[in-house]
């Protein structure tokens, strides 16, 4: 379904010239969910917002993607829109502060010149576990596991087939995070979607995703499956180390942390 062949990122120029992504190759079956993982400036959300396109006037971006066989120019088709959709870290962030969810989920369908508008918007509102209720409520006046779920029923209003998750649950209470995740959980299953899952919390990939990459300063440095990643079968120290923060706090083994330029 993705494919991603020596993918690099580079902002800036000259002396602030800044080499994000490098070398970047993976690929994502139909239906699969698929982990992005490392610590916090590694090149994971980099990776997601250079495959949805969102990078064109930001960076040079060069390589080889190819979505359900469609290989990727500089500006996406409509037909990618359309099929490849993306949930965003920050849910108030990622949602008008002045358009009502009404406003919010029926954009998209106006934008892709869909049908039975309305008709979508409640649907997808109860696909995520609201009701119609909510269409007429601005993003501060629903919490912040509401809001994520108005940014999930967003993506699903074209009905794609890719979400690129950009730590979806990373910015919600822990109380709230599993809901989340298991919504998600819920609909993969129910509508065949293929995920991209970018996150810093090994637990929540594991938990998601059958296989996962490991990033480092913009480039992978092991890729595996999730049974390995369960099983701390890593071959490579970055991603032990990795596994070992994943545990919690241990003052005797951060100590023993390596610094990996």
């Amino acid at each position: 379904m993705i494919d991603i062949q020596g993918l690099d990122v580079v902002f800036g120029h000259g002396r602030k010239v800044f080499h994000a992504v490098r070398d970047v190759s993976l690929s994502v079956e139909k239906g699969q969910s698929y982990g992005l993982v490392g610590e916090s400036g590694s090149g994971k959300t980099t990776v997601l917002r250079a495959l949805a396109g969102i990078l064109e006037r930001l960076a040079r971006v060069s390589g080889e993607m190819t979505v359900a066989e469609e290989t990727l120019l500089r500006h996406r088709s409509q037909s990618f829109r359309r099929r490849v959709q993306m949930v965003f870290q920050d849910p108030f962030g990622s949602l008008h502060p002045r358009h009502t969810v009404d406003t919010i989920l029926s954009e998209p369908a106006r934008v892709h010149k869909l049908d039975r508008i309305e008709q979508r918007v409640v649907h997808a509102l109860e696909e995520v576990g609201l009701d119609a209720s909510f269409r007429f409520r601005y993003p501060h006046q629903i919490s912040g596991g509401q809001r994520q779920r108005v940014s999930v029923a967003r993506a699903l209003i074209t009905s794609p087939e890719i979400i690129l998750l950009d730590e979806p649950t990373s910015a919600l209470d822990v109380s709230v995070q599993a809901e989340v995740l298991n919504l998600l959980m819920r609909l993969k299953r129910e509508h065949g979607l293929t995920y991209i899952l970018v996150s810093h919390n090994l637990a929540v990939v594991a938990h998601m995703c059958e296989s996962l990459s490991v990033m480092q300063n913009g480039a992978v440095v092991e890729t595996m499956s999730v049974q390995q990643l369960r099983e701390h079968s890593s071959t490579m120290p970055y991603t032990q180390q990795l596994l070992t923060a994943s545990l919690g706090y241990d003052r005797t083994a951060i100590d023993a942390f390596e610094e990996f330029a």
